[in-house]
């Protein structure tokens, strides 16, 4: 009996992230996190390597590349090493973040200076890291819900994009039946949500996503034709493009996405603590930065490109309630076979996109119903936290609802304020300290933006 208590009150100290599964759980749930993020992996090396001119057999190594390097740098992010990674359930993967500025430098002169600007920026931040870490005060429940929210809100236009057929140039995007298998999907989804529970209903992303592919295929509108030609073990190869160049104007523009990123996955690791609902604290943020980082700064060599939390994945935990960080660990080792085995992952590549675009819906908006649950804790009553979420939500969805509005800008200025995510954090922690840490000029009561008092509030909220 003294055992057995003891080994319960070990449990009961057990964080939410280190809980525990079986073999078969640890492997389902794994690969519904992977299924989830794997379009957004693959993304990125194809535009950057259209945009370089590769041919298709090389524009395949650098998939190949991606889903390996994302797949050591989830582990190293999940399970941890040192100083490096903030053990938390957080998916990491090749960015999007950068594309942009990737494709600008890769037109002109091609993968090897892409690669040297990674290399430098990635280490720039590597050195950042631990300062960005010290800015965890700064981001209290008004700060962080507003993250949230726009998180989900600013991915969602890309699950629209998947549900219909996400290339505008291919036939039958936009069409009706598009539409249908991401809505049938979707329902999918819904059902077994609703009619199931337990492991089953925690399953439905995945169960959802392979009864959506299968239809798909009834109906012809999956292709599986590259898996024929995929060859079955590829490993990675080192600098296959050639060595890195260093070019000064491709670094300073690398060094700002390597910024944005910075903020993008500190606002990652705060909402995974927040859904989790673990302690997150300034040593826990830079351990989770310097994994990023690192994975960054080392995925050049493997022909890859700039890492970072993945927010859809984030998403999933909040949808499924699994926390536990030896899950998305899984899912990364699986990512890292998909690395060494192109055949496997020309199968996963299969799936539809409006297969995905259905999932995609749920997955986004349960990020943001997540920020709009931790705004629902805040104090709202004599301050100016309202104004503070209005202007951050607003400046989040500027990139959303007018992708332009940045143009006439300096490039600078437009590839950081470009991200909904990097908008709204830098928005809301300067109101924050303006309105609610700096004190110059502060009076009180309530200006015409303070919230009302409303009995239907039961709670002291988070301020």
């Amino acid at each position: 009996m003294a055992i057995f208590n003891r080994r319960r009150e070990h449990t009961n100290r057990l964080r939410p992230e280190d809980a525990r599964h079986s073999p078969g759980q640890l492997a389902a749930y794994g690969a519904q996190h992977i299924l989830t993020m794997y379009g957004g992996v693959i993304a990125p090396p194809i535009i950057v390597g259209g945009a370089a001119g590769l041919s298709a057999t090389e524009i395949g190594l650098l998939v190949t590349a991606a889903l390996f390097v994302s797949g050591l740098a989830t582990l190293l992010q999940t399970l941890g090493i040192g100083p490096l990674g903030s053990r938390l359930p957080i998916v990491q993967g090749i960015s999007f973040a950068g594309v942009s500025t990737m494709v600008s430098i890769a037109s002109t002169g091609g993968l090897q200076p892409v690669f040297g600007s990674i290399i430098v920026a990635g280490v720039i931040g590597l050195v950042l890291s631990s300062f960005f870490a010290q800015l965890v005060r700064l981001f209290p429940a008004v700060v962080t819900g507003t993250i949230i929210t726009v998180i989900g809100l600013s991915l969602m236009p890309v699950a629209f994009s998947w549900a219909l057929g996400n290339n505008p140039s291919k036939p039958g995007y936009g069409s009706m039946a598009n539409i249908g298998l991401a809505g049938l999907t979707l329902l999918i989804i819904l059902v077994i949500s609703r009619l199931f529970q337990g492991a089953l209903s925690r399953l439905s992303i995945l169960i959802g996503l392979v009864l959506g592919t299968v239809i798909a295929a009834g109906l012809g509108k999956a292709d599986f034709s590259s898996v024929g030609d995929a060859r079955l073990i590829a490993p990675p190869q080192l600098l296959h493009f050639g060595a890195p160049t260093f070019e000064v104007g491709a670094i300073v523009a690398m060094t700002i996405v390597i910024l944005v990123t910075l903020i993008e996955t500190t606002a990652d690791i705060l909402t995974i603590g927040e859904i989790v609902g673990t302690d997150v604290d300034a040593r826990r943020v830079a351990d989770g930065l310097r994994a990023d980082m690192l994975s960054t700064t080392v995925a050049p060599v493997f022909g890859s490109f700039t890492c970072s939390a993945f927010a859809q994945n984030v998403g999933l935990v909040a949808l499924t309630g699994i926390k536990s960080r030896f899950v998305v660990a899984t899912g990364g080792l699986i990512l890292v076979l998909l690395g060494l085995l192109p055949v496997v992952g020309a199968i996963v590549a299969g799936i539809p996109y409006p297969v995905l675009g259905g999932a995609g819906l749920v997955l986004f908006g349960s990020v943001a119903a997540a920020g709009i649950r931790t705004l629902s804790r805040v104090d709202y009553e004599d301050n100016l936290n309202m104004i503070i979420v209005a202007v951050g939500v607003g400046f989040g969805l500027i990139p959303v609802a007018a992708p332009k509005f940045w143009d006439a800008f300096p490039e600078k200025v437009g590839v950081v304020l470009n991200s909904g995510i990097s908008a709204a954090a830098l928005t809301a922690v300067v109101l924050n300290l303006a309105f609610n840490e700096w004190q110059f000029g502060k009076r009180s009561g309530p200006s015409v933006f303070a919230a009302a008092a409303d009995e239907r509030d039961r709670h002291k909220p988070l301020g």
